[in-house]
């Protein structure tokens, strides 16, 4: 790597995210400093750029089986490049830095698909996932070094692929006197469990389900809007008991970890199923049972998984970061089920919740070019650990941006 990246004592790295929910890319510039247990990380600047209009129907189309052809996918992996590089240069913009000073850039993709459970295939056991963002095309347009595709190595070792921000959460969020969950609230919910004094062995963490997903589908069939601002909508309504029954009957959430999950199973399928099941219902209270349901699977499959490592001792903290941090329903839901424990945001700790997954990448790619795994296989199920991601390195000279102009 010194070939492609000069020794230094600090170095500038964006993080980029663009999760499930697909409206928007986030970009957080870092400046990171030694690797491993001693990392050290300052952010220095985040931004979240909105996907231009029409990109989300047609992402979310594309991603469902059999509708994304070769032709749409092959465009869409450039194109996403290309609106990560906007989000890089807006990042460096937001930071005051030369663009020609980032060293390093982490880019989670956007996923479209993923098959975390083996499946045969012509004789051989496949599991697979499918981030779009074309890591070349995004080193040329930037002119820096990116590290990408994160998740594969880890399946390759029989892992999920995920979730990945436990090994982030470990470094950043472990106490030695204090047990916290970790919760992340984006599409997808994920919890990290570290006991006091975790070592990367005692780390436990799994996708409990469906978080903001599931909120924003209903809001955009019922009320043509993107999501349910603050929970606002939720907290006018009543909780449905029948359909929060039928939604928290769903088969994920009886297996047993390590387990992921996305879209292939709380997408536009399972959505449709509970609009269907809540005909007569008033379209508040189908969003007040939604917003329960996110709360209580959380509980649940902690109570179920988590709880019994502690071996009796109390969960002191609940830190909450990603969107669903501001779902005053959710959270209401969250302090209720968790207390005593106390509940509450990364910012409370010192670290940006709306930024925490793209400052994950910003680290994952930190590790990658000092050459640390930096999966962890008690999470994933991977049988060793893994060196993530695939490094497109520099070219000479950016690619000239083919953004469009604006008019005046």
């Amino acid at each position: 790597m010194e070939r492609l990246l000069p020794r230094r004592r600090k170095r500038l790295v964006v993080g980029l995210m663009s999760g499930t929910s697909a409206d928007s890319v986030d970009a957080v510039l870092a400046e990171i400093s030694g690797h491993g247990p001693s990392v050290r990380i300052r952010q220095r600047a985040f931004v979240s750029l909105p996907y231009p209009n029409g990109y989300r129907k047609h992402l979310l189309a594309c991603s469902l089986p059999g509708r994304g052809t070769v032709d749409e996918l092959s465009q869409l992996n450039v194109l996403i490049a290309h609106l990560f590089a906007d989000a890089v240069r807006a990042v460096a913009r937001a930071a005051r830095v030369p663009l020609s000073s980032v060293d390093l850039i982490g880019s989670h993709g956007q996923t479209v698909h993923h098959i975390p459970h083996a499946r045969r295939l012509f004789g051989r056991s496949v599991r697979s996932t499918f981030q779009l963002g074309d890591l070349s095309t995004l080193a040329a347009l930037t002119g820096v070094t990116v590290v990408g595709n994160f998740r594969t190595a880890d399946m390759a070792y029989g892992g999920q692929g995920a979730p990945l921000v436990p090994y982030y959460d470990l470094l950043m969020f472990r106490s030695r006197t204090r047990n916290r969950l970790l919760l992340n609230l984006g599409g997808i919910a994920n919890a990290t469990l570290l006991p006091r004094g975790a070592s990367a062995e005692d780390v436990r963490a799994f996708d409990t389900g469906p978080a903001n997903m599931v909120i924003d589908a209903l809001m955009q069939r019922l009320y043509g809007r993107p999501f349910d601002r603050g929970g606002a909508v939720a907290e006018r309504g009543s909780v449905d008991t029948a359909l929060l029954r039928f939604m928290l009957a769903h088969p994920y959430l009886r297996r047993t970890p390590p387990k992921s999950t996305g879209r292939e199973e709380f997408g536009d399928g399972f959505v449709r199923t509970v609009v269907s099941r809540a005909k007569g219902l008033p379209p508040a209270s189908v969003i007040a049972t939604a917003a329960e349901f996110t709360a209580l699977t959380v509980w649940q499959q902690y109570a179920r998984h988590l709880a019994p490592r502690l071996k009796g001792a109390p969960l002191h903290e609940l830190v909450v970061s990603g969107g669903g941090a501001k779902n005053r329903a959710v959270m209401a839901t969250l302090r209720r089920c968790f207390a005593p424990a106390s509940v509450l945001t990364a910012d409370e700790l010192g670290v940006s919740g709306a930024a925490k997954e793209a400052l994950c990448f910003a680290l994952l790619a930190n590790e990658t070019v000092h050459g640390l795994p930096s999966n962890v296989p008690a999470v994933t199920g991977a049988s060793r650990p893994a060196l993530l991601g695939q490094i497109a390195p520099k070219p000479l000279a950016p690619v000239p941006s083919t953004r469009p102009r604006r008019r005046f």
